[in-house]
Formats: structure tokens, C-alpha cells, sequence
């Protein structure tokens, strides 16, 4: 499948993962990441299909000149909204700057991001856009009120857009990871003993998944196999969302 990709937060965990699938299968990715360094090793890595850009989606007046500069390589023919931040604070302490930061950046960048997108796939016959989502956004999870607001947001986001671009040969679909294992959740889980014993005993496979997990199925949605499905949020997460 050689296409034209875009990866939001491509230079580690699940979006460098899932960079790396789309490049091994021939396609060119074009990376965009906070920092310069991390972005750029990211690329070299991912070799010569990877292209990155340096870039702050908090900067959202700026979003329609970054998807400008990228469509000059051609047409965009699918987008990964995967970049997001997180924090964990017990919601009394959660300040109106927290809850507004974490909106900001995991959802109304998500929103600008694929509204440029949209505007390049109407125009170059269609094309397909994957959100990322988050178990706390299928059940209650306590100290992240503001993350877990954000991905509801991203799920009923995915649905609203489907339905709207549809006609433009345009799908929408969401991914839901479960626990995987990166550096960042392999940290915190092993930091909070409690946290992880509770992840593992409600997911019924019994393991973390793995940020190749995610990227198969970023990639399916993007692929002629998924040709009929739109609007869909897949959790990809052991069980976990059904388990007892």
C-alpha cells in the first residue's frame, strides 16, 4: 500500500510503532512531533520514507500551513490522530488550566488537524483518518478526569465526522488501546503495584498488549480490507473493556 500518511506524535511509543508499519509497507510517513531531536532520530530510523516535522499542535493557528507544507508532496491519504497528553491528579486538585491544557492539545488539535486533512482528501478522491482513544474512555478511571473527558470527546468526534464526510469517500474510525506496554505505561504501572495488579486481573488475556497491537490495526483501518467501515471505535486491549 504505497500512501501518503500523516502520524501526529510519530516519534515514539504507539504513533513510532505505527509509523513503522506504515513505512514497511512502502508508504510515505510524515511525522510530526514537539521535539526536534526525538523526531528527527525518529526518522532516521524509520529511514528514508519518513519525513518529520517539527511542530506544536497547540499551535492551532498554525495547523492549515503545516497540512499546506505537507500537501505540497502530494495527496494525503490518511491521517493518525494519535499525539495526546496526560496527567494524574485527583480531580479536587485538578486546575481549570490542567483540564483546559489537556482539551486543548487531545481534542481541539485532533478537530484542526483533520479539518485541514479533510479539506486535501476532498479534493484527491477520498481518503481514511484514525483517531486514538483510551480504555478511560470506555470505563471510569479515577485520577484522570481531564484525559478521560478528551477521549470521550475523540469517540463522539469519530462517529459526528464519519457521518458528515462519508460522502467524499472519507472513513473515520477510532482505535481504543487497552494497556500497552511502552516506556511511559511500564513506569507508571510499575510505580503503582495496586494499579497494575488491578490492570492485569480485569483483562482477560492476562498481558499488556504491545505498540505493534495498535499499529496492525491503525494500519487494517487504513487499508482495502476496511474499505466498508467507518465510524467504528475498536478496542484493541485484551478484553480488557469487557472484562470481569
Amino acid at each position: 500500500m504505497s500512501k501518503s500518511v500523516i502520524i501526529t506524535g510519530g516519534n515514539a511509543g504507539l504513533g513510532y510503532a505505527t509509523a513503522k508499519k506504515f513505512v514497511s509497507e512502502g508508504c510515505k510517513v510524515h511525522v510530526i512531533g514537539r521535539n526536534k531531536e526525538k523526531t528527527e532520530n525518529a526518522c532516521k530510523e524509520l529511514g528514508d520514507l519518513a519525513i518529520p516535522y517539527i511542530f506544536d499542535l497547540n499551535e492551532l493557528d498554525e495547523i492549515p500551513n503545516l497540512i499546506e507544507e505537507i500537501s505540497k508532496h502530494g495527496s494525503i491519504d490518511v491521517l493518525v490522530n494519535n499525539a495526546g497528553i496526560n496527567q494524574k491528579k485527583v480531580i479536587t486538585e485538578v486546575t481549570d488550566k490542567d483540564f483546559a491544557s489537556i482539551i486543548h492539545t487531545n481534542v481541539a488539535s485532533v478537530f484542526t488537524v483533520s479539518r485541514e486533512v479533510i479539506k486535501n482528501m476532498k479534493d484527491n478522491n477520498g481518503g481514511s483518518i484514525v483517531n486514538i482513544s483510551s480504555m478511560a474512555s470506555q470505563y471510569g478511571l479515577p485520577k484522570v478526569i481531564a484525559y478521560s473527558a478528551s477521549k470521550g470527546a475523540i469517540e463522539s468526534m469519530t462517529r459526528a465526522m464519519a457521518v458528515e464526510v462519508a460522502q467524499y469517500n472519507i472513513r473515520v474510525n477510532c482505535v481504543a488501546p487497552g494497556f500497552i506496554k511502552t516506556d511511559m505505561s511500564s513506569k507508571a504501572l510499575s510505580d503503582d503495584p495496586d494499579r497494575m495488579n488491578r490492570v492485569m486481573m480485569r483483562t482477560p488475556m492476562g498481558k499488556l498488549g504491545l505498540p505493534e497491537d495498535i499499529a496492525e490495526t491503525v494500519y487494517y483501518f487504513s487499508s482495502p480490507a476496511a474499505k466498508f467501515v467507518t465510524g467504528t471505535i475498536l478496542p484493541v486491549d485484551g478484553g480488557n473493556s469487557i472484562g470481569f
